[in-house]
């Protein structure tokens, strides 16, 4: 069985300073992940709320399965959508993916 011990240097100084180049290197790797990775996820995060919450009736959409139609009603957790003359579906809000063009348009 091996034992691994850290010696401390001889002279009383260097310790510290690798201990604080660590931290720093260490918050610099934390902010380039937020700034890369945390930050544009909780924007697009925000983006689709904004978009799932202005849906209206008429609204042309896509769902994530690729399914065109037009909103025909909605619920606070569905969608119907009417997808040919004569047939309507109802989907989870969350499967709209995109909507193409609004009602107005």
């Amino acid at each position: 069985m091996e034992l691994l011990f850290a010696i401390a240097p001889q002279g009383g100084e260097g310790g510290g300073s690798g201990m604080v180049s660590t931290i720093i290197m260490f918050g610099a790797i934390f902010l380039i992940f937020y700034f890369m990775i945390i930050r544009p996820q909780q924007k697009k995060a925000k983006e689709r709320e904004k978009l799932l919450s202005n849906l209206e009736k008429g609204d042309k959409v896509v769902t994530s399965g690729g399914i065109h139609g037009i909103i025909s009603g909605l619920d606070e957790k569905t969608c119907l959508l009417q997808i040919s003359d004569h047939l309507k579906i109802k989907v989870e809000r969350s499967a709209i993916s995109a909507v193409i063009s609004k009602k107005g348009d």
